[in-house]
């Protein structure tokens, strides 16, 4: 049975730098190196104090975050939720959401379906800023 295997902080680049955030935010986007086809897998860690620099919305994927160290706040639309450890937030396409750590970062999981293909860009809208109230 074929299978991909791949240590998601060794083995795949870090692109936190290209966000325009924190000197120390990671990004690690897993989908590509795990060969996914039905989904999107990332990685994240936030800095204490710190909110992701963008909010986004998707007009089809479905995204699944889990908290898995850490905790913090998770904006979606208008309501705020806290997040603590192994939390899990679904968020339907359509939805925006953004999210910020707390005092001891926040480090997540992202799932998402279905995959987005070559072009990700096109099912998703971004805005800087876009949670700006405290």
């Amino acid at each position: 049975m074929p299978f991909t295997l791949r240590n998601i902080k060794e083995d795949l680049e870090d692109v936190g730098a290209a966000f325009d955030g924190a000197p120390d935010l990671e990004f690690r986007a897993a989908t590509k190196p795990l060969e996914l086809e039905s989904s999107s897998l990332s990685y994240q860690r936030i800095p204490p104090g710190y909110r992701f620099p963008y909010g986004h919305t998707h007009l089809t994927q479905e995204e699944v975050y889990v908290v898995v160290r850490g905790g913090g706040r998770m904006k979606v639309d208008d309501e705020i939720v806290e997040l603590r450890e192994w939390d899990a937030v679904r968020v339907p396409p359509g939805t925006w959401r953004g999210y910020e750590a707390g005092p001891n970062g926040l480090e997540i999981l992202v799932i998402g379906a279905p995959n987005l293909g070559e072009d990700p860009r096109e099912d998703v809208d971004g805005r800087r800023g876009w949670w700006a109230e405290a």
